[in-house]
């Protein structure tokens, strides 16, 4: 299989393998006691696999296909030595992973969109979402950096008017990236702070505007009615804003992250996900389940507090990292 072919450049590659670092040490450690003294991938080696994947927080259905699959593998190579078994993990959930058409991204990218209808530029329009705690300013703070390294313009919009926390956070990351955020007082209304940050923008020529929400699930309905609200308040401006819904998730909270993301596509439209704070945690598997479970694509995964430790997500990459 040609799966893994060089895609990052060798130091984000580093970054990657040092994030996933406590996850990867954590599994294999597990798998070695499975496989002591073994030298045939059998029966008992395999549910031994199957508890090492759940514990892993890879999801008890995408461990089912993953086991099916090298089950698959074992009765049609007849014998597979255990020696073999990261390299055959390592491709069967890459398999796996490449049936979802998402997670190919090697780098930051907006899509190119058609012009307003009175010929101004649209800007690119990313509302993100989650609960507090996650790591979603950050996300976005390091999301900015990210664009304007690329030479995009890029304004923020601080609609999470819940906490003041909340709004001073985004500001030290505007102030540290060096673009501009539109902020009203706490406990103002949202789509207003994003009705500004939006007109802001155009007003600016902005190539990319993101917009901050607060993250409250404890009441669904009001969370989807403020984010409803939210929504068509910026189609006031830009018709068919935002162009993406970016749910972030911690992922040190293994299957909680999974709720989380039941939870909030059931609150709202969400069309991508980021993964964070996967360096601290032995959790990673998280992301290949969620990758494979969700049919929303995940875009970035956190490994590390550094600026540039927010990384596209690549499949592959991932993959290839984890099970090395």
């Amino acid at each position: 299989m040609s799966f893994f072919k060089k895609i990052f450049s060798s130091e984000k590659k580093e970054t990657l393998d040092k994030g996933l670092e406590k996850s990867k040490s954590s599994f294999f450690s597990k798998l070695n006691k499975a496989v002591a003294g073994k030298s045939k991938v059998d029966d008992d080696v395999l549910d031994n696999l199957e508890e090492i994947l759940v514990t892993s927080d890879v999801g008890v259905n995408t461990t089912l296909k993953v086991i099916t699959r090298i089950e698959e593998r074992v009765a049609r190579d007849k014998y597979l030595g255990t020696s073999e078994l990261n390299r055959i993990l390592r491709e069967e959930i890459a398999a796996l992973l490449s049936e979802t058409k998402s997670g190919e991204e090697t780098d930051y990218v907006v899509p190119e969109l058609p012009k307003q209808a009175d010929g101004t530029k649209t800007p690119y329009v990313l509302m993100v979402v989650g609960v507090n705690g996650v790591g979603k300013t950050t996300t976005i703070g390091k999301l900015a950096y990210q664009f304007k390294k690329k030479g995009l313009k890029v304004v923020l919009g601080a609609a999470d008017t819940f906490r003041a926390a909340a709004i001073d956070q985004l500001q030290v990351w505007a102030d540290r990236v060096e673009v501009p955020m539109i902020r009203q007082e706490m406990g103002s209304d949202p789509a207003s702070v994003a009705f500004d940050a939006l007109q802001s923008g155009v007003k600016q020529d902005a190539d990319v505007i993101i917009i901050d929400t607060a993250g409250r699930l404890h009441n669904k309905i009001n969370l989807m009615n403020e984010l409803t609200k939210v929504k068509r308040v910026m189609q006031k401006v830009v018709g068919d804003a935002p162009h993406d819904v970016l749910l972030v998730l911690d992922g040190s909270t293994g299957q909680n992250a999974f709720e989380q993301a039941k939870q909030f596509t059931a609150a709202t439209e969400v069309t991508s996900l980021a993964v964070t704070k996967l360096d601290g945690t032995a959790k990673g598997g998280v992301v290949i389940g969620i990758s494979d479970q969700f049919q929303i694509p995940v875009k970035y995964i956190g490994v590390g507090e550094g600026i540039e430790d927010l990384q596209v997500f690549n499949k592959y990459e991932f993959v290839d990292s984890f099970f090395k």
